[in-house]
C-alpha cells in the first residue's frame, strides 16, 4: 500500500511538472526583466535572487523596486506588498476546496507558491488536485522565476552603463503595460488608477507625507472610495427593483 501511494504521488508530481512548464516559459521574459531592473535599481545579485526566493510575487517585486528607488522605508514596502497580495487570501480559500486533504505543513509549504499563474493551472485542472500535482507545478514556476531573475541581473551587469541607467524607464513602461489591458476591461480600474494618481500627487506635491506612505495611503483611499460607490450603486439598484 505504501509503495502504491508513493507511486501515485510520484505520478501526480510528474503531471504537475508538465503542467508547470508553460508557466516557467511564461516567467522567462518577466523574471529576466525584473533582474535587469533590479540591477539598475542598485540591488546586488544576491539581493535580487534572495528577493525572488523569499517573495516570489512578480507585481510585488516590481513595486518594491520603485519604492526602493524612492528610498521608501521597509515597513511601507511590506505594507504595500501586503495590500497588493490580498487577493491571495481568496485564491487560497478557493483552492482549499479543490485540493486533497493533507497535513497542515504541506499546505503551508505549497501555499507559498500560489501565484496568479499557478492558481489558474490548478483551478482549471479536472477533478481534485493532489498534493504532488501542486508541488510539481510550483517547483517549475518557482525555480524558473528565481533562476531567470538572477540571469537577468547578470545580463544587466554586462550592459553598457548608459543603457543600464536608461533601463529605469522600463519599470514605468511595465506598469503601464500591466495597467492598460485592465483599464480596457473595466471602467472601475480607470477610476481607481486616476483617483490613486490624484491622491498620490496631492500627498507628495503638498509634502504631506513621505513617498512610500503617499503610495500606500493613496491606494487604500482610492480602493475604499471606489468600492463604497459600488456598494451604494448596488443598494440603489436593489431598492429600485423592489
Amino acid at each position: 500500500m505504501a509503495d502504491l501511494a508513493f507511486s501515485k504521488e510520484s505520478s501526480e508530481f510528474k503531471k504537475g511538472l508538465q503542467a508547470g512548464i508553460s508557466i516557467g516559459i511564461g516567467y522567462f521574459p518577466i523574471a529576466l526583466t525584473f533582474g535587469l531592473l533590479a540591477k539598475t535599481s542598485g540591488l546586488s545579485l544576491s539581493e535580487t535572487v534572495l528577493m525572488s526566493i523569499i517573495v516570489f510575487a512578480g507585481a510585488s517585486q516590481y513595486i518594491s523596486l520603485s519604492l526602493i528607488a524612492y528610498g521608501t522605508g521597509i515597513f511601507e514596502i511590506i505594507l504595500t506588498t501586503f495590500i497588493v497580495n490580498i487577493r491571495h487570501f481568496l485564491m487560497s480559500t478557493s483552492l482549499n476546496e479543490k485540493v486533497e486533504e493533507d497535513h497542515l505543513i504541506n499546505k503551508l509549504i505549497y501555499s507559498f507558491g500560489i501565484t496568479d499563474e499557478t492558481f489558474s493551472v490548478v483551478a482549471t485542472k479536472e477533478g481534485p488536485a493532489a498534493t504532488g500535482f501542486l508541488f510539481g507545478v510550483i517547483s517549475v514556476s518557482y525555480s524558473s522565476w528565481v533562476v531567470f531573475s538572477g540571469l537577468g541581473h547578470l545580463i544587466g551587469a554586462n550592459l553598457p552603463q548608459t543603457l543600464q541607467e536608461s533601463m529605469g524607464v522600463a519599470l514605468y513602461a511595465m506598469f503601464i503595460g500591466l495597467l492598460v489591458p485592465s483599464m480596457k476591461k473595466s471602467v472601475k480600474v480607470v477610476f481607481l488608477a486616476v483617483l490613486g494618481a490624484i491622491f498620490n500627487s496631492i500627498f507628495t506635491i503638498g509634502d504631506l507625507m513621505a513617498q512610500g506612505w503617499a503610495i500606500v495611503t493613496a491606494t487604500i483611499l482610492s480602493a475604499v472610495i471606489i468600492e463604497s460607490v459600488e456598494v451604494i450603486k448596488r443598494n440603489r439598484s436593489v431598492r429600485n427593483e423592489s
